[in-house]
């Protein structure tokens, strides 16, 4: 038998007898002394229920209400702790020494140490600017086996604006190559983005701009043609809600809307 293997057998009887001496206190316990007995101890086993409650009966003089309770000394034996060998622990993957607790580990399940953490290299980032950034969808971080985990926090500009969600930059950063394949194509697609946003707001801009020179050749012509110029209007149309009229000239932008007598 190996020093490690019989350290972990040693290990496990020693918790196996201090399991055992605790329920037995456990059990002495429920033994009291009754006043209206000879014997020394008696478990109090009498048992009233009044209604849905159940009572039992202390010898003391009153009732003490009985819950259901899981059972003490399995309760016990959950609670207590599998030894931790050090061959168990994980390896931090920057100082590569084992370690026991960790924040990164317990929150983000990434190897790192509380001593190496550094507030530069493992930065959190919010989902919106996850996505944002690297082109994530909502599936990408919360289907996409394996599930990026996250801690939440409320939000410093509003708490009504409900928790944020924060991950950490290093796993958004992997997970979206693992989505894009390479940096370069991630690259690619951010600019492709660009440029498309460039392109609509150009359009935007121009069927406006469009829209302000139709308004201003309109009435400049008003201003120095009208006396001139004769107006061939279309079929004017009538406009309910308002009692008015309005009709177009064939032959140049000018518009009216007027009312009939």
């Amino acid at each position: 038998m190996s020093e490690n293997t019989e350290e972990m057998a040693n290990i496990v009887k020693q918790r196996i007898e201090r399991n055992r001496q605790k329920a037995i206190i456990l059990k002495r316990s429920k033994l009291v002394s009754h006043p209206y007995n000879k014997g020394e101890f008696e478990e109090t086993t009498t048992t009233l229920k009044i209604g849905t409650t159940k009572y039992k009966d202390t010898g003391g003089g009153f009732l003490l209400e009985e819950k259901d309770e899981p059972d003490e000394l399995e309760l016990l034996l959950s609670q207590a702790e599998a030894p931790i060998l050090e061959l168990d622990r994980p390896t931090c993957e920057v100082c590569n020494k084992t370690f026991g607790t960790s924040w990164l580990f317990e929150k983000f399940n990434f190897k790192c140490c509380d001593g190496c953490r550094n507030s530069e290299t493992h930065k959190l980032i919010t989902k919106t600017e996850a996505k944002e950034t690297y082109l994530l969808k909502d599936c990408d971080l919360d289907k996409r086996e394996p599930i990026l985990k996250f801690v939440q926090q409320k939000n410093p500009h509003n708490p009504r604006w409900g928790d944020m969600k924060l991950y950490l930059l290093l796993q958004i950063e992997k997970r979206a190559l693992e989505v894009w394949g390479t940096e370069e194509q991630l690259e690619r697609e951010r600019e492709l983005r660009e440029e498309k946003k460039v392109l609509a707001k150009s359009k935007k801009y121009e069927k406006r701009l469009k829209e302000l020179r139709k308004g201003m050749r309109s009435s400049l012509y008003n201003r120095t043609t009208a006396a001139s110029h004769t107006h061939e209007y279309d079929k004017e149309t009538y406009n309910e809600d308002d009692d008015t009229y309005h009709r177009k000239c064939l032959t140049c932008p000018y518009e009216e809307t007027f009312e009939k007598m």
